[in-house]
């Protein structure tokens, strides 16, 4: 491990080598440190890590850490340096890497959500409304009163139908869970459905709870009515309620977590309403399925369609040159 200058936040580093990926580690203020891992580039097994190394800290419970926040390839560590010198919290994280198998190793904790989603739904529809009335009408991603044209053209997909199919084609998984409470960050796991779409510019002062959408790479579920910048094409049912009413909140507001598979399945929008009263009177019961991620087989999984997968992004990029960025 080598040891940075004291001029800079970075306090030390951990060069890439034997399959895991280099560390860096920043100072974050006087309570918190900043664990980085990889290049900066959009690369899951990189999050892969992160929440195995999260996983080996709550084993360890180490005296002093007092709190831990998983990123896409970060991981933030709140310390109390009167019980855990910053020197001998890195000494403790070179010991958890150690630990911690290469990625093909690893199996992480996880569970398969099924949500429903209703795709063009009017609560979207209305929040673009707003948008177009208030804010920007010349905006062109606010035409025919939907996001969804816009992403279909910036992705090259046939039409809203094909856009829909990729999205329940694939499981999502959630890299991190952050911006607001509950809300997750989620990356299509089979790489032949990677979508992406730039935000909204300026921001939307209005979105529904549970809408769903994407901006760049990750698709994301408002947990509560909010602005945003997403591009929306659905809506699914409550992902964070603080007043418990549904039992799968009783025990933490917070339904998705890091590590969990998002699975969509479509439904009307009259039915996604129903649902939605069937949660509030907790007389609907989610569908999650514990089932540990073994990276192994995604790995393999992605070799195997690498080469669809590049020619599906060829053609994306290749549309989305022909699409005005908002």
């Amino acid at each position: 491990m080598a040891t940075a200058p004291s001029s800079t936040a970075i306090i030390a580093e951990r060069p890439a080598g034997a399959g895991k990926p280099g560390v860096r580690y920043r100072t974050a203020g006087d309570r918190f440190l900043l664990v980085e891992y990889g290049d900066m580039e959009l690369d899951l097994t990189l999050n892969f890590r992160v929440l195995s190394v999260d996983q080996e800290l709550a084993e360890r419970s180490i005296p002093g850490i007092f709190d831990r926040a998983p990123g896409l390839r970060s991981i933030l560590i709140g310390y109390d340096a009167a019980v855990l010198p910053v020197e001998r919290l890195v000494e403790a994280l070179q010991e958890v890497e150690d630990a911690v198998p290469v990625s093909e190793g690893l199996v992480i904790p996880s569970r398969v959500l099924t949500l429903p989603i209703a795709f063009d739904d009017s609560a979207s529809r209305t929040a673009v409304d707003r948008y177009a009335k208030s804010i920007r009408a010349d905006a062109p991603n606010v035409s025919d009163h939907a996001n969804i044209p816009y992403i279909v053209d910036y992705n090259g997909a046939r039409d809203a139908e094909d856009l829909y199919d990729q999205i329940v084609a694939t499981e999502w998984w959630n890299a991190f869970t952050g911006f607001f409470p509950g809300l997750p960050f989620m990356y299509p796991l089979d790489p032949r459905y990677a979508l992406f779409a730039p935000k909204y510019n300026p921001t939307r002062t209005w979105t529904a709870e549970g809408a769903v959408g994407i901006g760049g790479p990750c698709v994301a579920i408002y947990p509560v009515e909010s602005p945003g910048g997403y591009q929306l094409f659905g809506r699914t049912l409550p992902i964070f309620d603080l007043r418990g009413r549904n039992r799968a909140f009783r025990d933490d507001p917070i339904l998705i977590k890091p590590g969990d598979r998002v699975r969509f399945e479509r439904v009307e929008e009259a039915e996604l309403d129903d649902l939605f009263a069937a949660v509030r009177e907790d007389r609907y019961r989610y569908r999650i399925e514990d089932s540990p991620f073994a990276v192994d087989r995604h790995l393999e999984h992605v070799r195997e369609v690498s080469d669809e997968a590049a020619e599906r992004r060829r053609a994306r990029e290749a549309a989305a040159e022909q699409v005005p960025v908002p």
